[in-house]
């Protein structure tokens, strides 16, 4: 399913060109994943909303509890949650008509994968990691 030799450059670009961001899976716990993401987009000042059912505020910025509840400027949303969970955030993205999504390592399914490209959305996945693509500085 996934190919680590795709070239995902002109799907990265098109990501990059949304006004906000979302990170799905976001945590307040600064060695998670969801964290770093979120860091990630604030050290190359990328506007991004954290969500997270549970959460309140993340690094400082209000939470969403759904993709549902994003703002309409949010064309892109990265996604670092168990396959599982994924499925169902493809799903709400869906819905609310997101035209980008970033599955981070970890995060794909093959259903997921396939929810995306039936509703012809602008995917990156299969291992190329956002922390990489953008750099980010751990400290």
């Amino acid at each position: 399913m996934v190919d680590h030799e795709t070239d995902f450059s002109a799907q990265i670009e098109q990501f990059f060109t949304s006004p906000q961001f979302g990170v799905v899976g976001a945590s307040s716990r600064r060695n998670k994943f969801g964290n770093k993401i979120f860091r990630c987009y604030q050290q190359q000042n990328k506007p991004a909303i954290p969500v997270h059912p549970a959460e309140r505020v993340i690094e400082g910025v209000d939470c969403v509890a759904s993709v549902a509840d994003l703002p309409d400027e949010v064309n892109s949303i990265s996604i670092i949650t168990p396959p599982q969970v994924t499925e169902k955030v493809v799903k709400l993205a869906i819905d609310k008509g997101i035209e980008n999504i970033w599955m981070q390592p970890g995060a794909e399914s093959e259903t997921a994968v396939k929810l995306c490209t039936s509703a012809g959305i602008n995917l990156i996945y299969g291992g190329t990691c956002l922390l990489v693509v953008l750099g980010f500085d751990d400290h």
